[in-house]
């Protein structure tokens, strides 16, 4: 095996495959990144058993096919500490890897191909394609909502549910609830999926800069995604997502509308001296303004008033500020709506310039 490469080339298109790479691994070659030369140019594969990222690179000039593993966080470094539109030569010696830029030369050690496994692919599928911005503003407006170490594993990742027509993605820890949607003309079939969060997080690096339309498969076991010059596939999580329909408030009747930038901004302030494990503010909300009152173990107080269009009876209730934060922090427009109903229902929160995302906060006791 032997090619040579730009370094503007390679680093990007390796960052991406290494970042599936976890660091600790029982299997050696997990730690390893798989590197192909063919005609059709170079291929790096990362996987841990859970995701594989293949990204492909064009190869201009002489190159000999091949192939093997290295450790990918050492290349990377290596690959990252030449300088900028450096040429790189790999070549195959035995059971090293010799890589040469300039006066540098570097001798990696490397495990057979043989030994890099391969995600299964699944029979089958439903596919659809859709525009990569779209794919990843509904990431980005509901990840934050997903459990991070739940025992209830289902949690730990992100509902994908397709109709005829739409796409709609929903993330849940139990406290919190995150749902947004969007047309993709091309769907005709309907199923309901779990993509666990890592998958979830990378998928969402790698829309970053993708500007073509990606083609996007869901089977029974696997989602997969190809874009120009990667192909992107994750396992699904196996589970049953809870009926999160049931969790959405219906017909609060208390309708607040506020300055969202103010009401953001006056969260933050009142944050500071809440208690720092369980993150609770109190909410008293009357015609015309909403006090905001927040204090911790250490007798510290903090206490906030914001102005905002409500007319209506006064209601007292407590959340976790930081989910409220979080909600206020992916919207974009300047308003937010907020639907309530007594001290312990959630609050429902409505972006008006995006009628396809909602949200649900759960109430706390102070």
């Amino acid at each position: 095996m032997k090619f040579t490469i730009n370094r503007e080339q390679l680093l990007k298109p390796l960052q991406q495959v290494a970042g599936v790479v976890e660091r600790r691994q029982t299997l050696p070659v997990l730690s390893n990144v798989l590197l192909e030369v063919s005609d059709e140019g170079l291929g790096l594969t990362g996987t841990d058993l859970e995701l594989e990222l293949v990204a492909r690179v064009g190869l201009e000039g002489e190159s000999q096919a091949g192939e093997t593993t290295v450790p990918a966080r050492k290349l990377v470094d290596i690959v990252k500490s030449l300088p900028a539109q450096a040429e790189v030569k790999f070549e195959l010696d035995g059971e090293r890897l010799v890589v040469r830029s300039g006066r540098s030369r570097f001798t990696l050690s490397t495990l057979p191909a043989s030994e890099f496994p391969r995600l299964e692919e699944g029979d089958g599928g439903i596919s659809f394609s859709m525009e990569p911005g779209t794919l990843r503003s509904l990431i980005d407006r509901t990840a934050f909502s997903m459990a991070q170490q739940d025992v209830r594993y289902y949690l730990n990742g992100m509902l994908f549910e397709l109709s005829s027509g739409r796409l709609r993605v929903v993330a849940t820890d139990g406290h919190r609830l995150a749902l947004c949607d969007a047309e993709v003309p091309d769907l005709s079939e309907e199923t309901q999926v779990i993509v666990p969060r890592k998958g979830v997080m990378e998928l969402a690096r790698l829309l970053g800069d993708v500007e073509e339309n990606v083609s996007v498969t869901v089977g029974n076991n696997h989602i997969r995604m190809l874009t120009a010059d990667a192909s992107f596939t994750s396992k699904l999580v196996d589970g049953k997502f809870p009926d999160y329909d049931r969790v959405v408030p219906k017909g609060g009747e208390k309708q607040v509308a506020a300055d969202r930038e103010a009401l953001r901004q006056a969260l933050a302030r009142v944050s500071i001296l809440s208690n720092e494990k369980y993150r609770g503010v109190r909410v008293n909300l009357s015609s015309g303004s909403l006090a905001l009152q927040a204090n911790n173990p250490e007798q510290e107080e903090a206490e906030e008033e914001v102005s905002l269009d409500y007319e209506g009876d006064p209601l007292e209730i407590g959340f976790n500020v930081s989910y409220l934060l979080d909600v206020l922090n992916v919207m974009q427009s300047s308003q937010v709506n907020i639907e309530l109903g007594d001290s312990n229902s959630s609050a429902l929160l409505k972006d008006p310039d995006m009628a396809e995302a909602l949200y649900v906060v759960m109430p706390m006791r102070l």
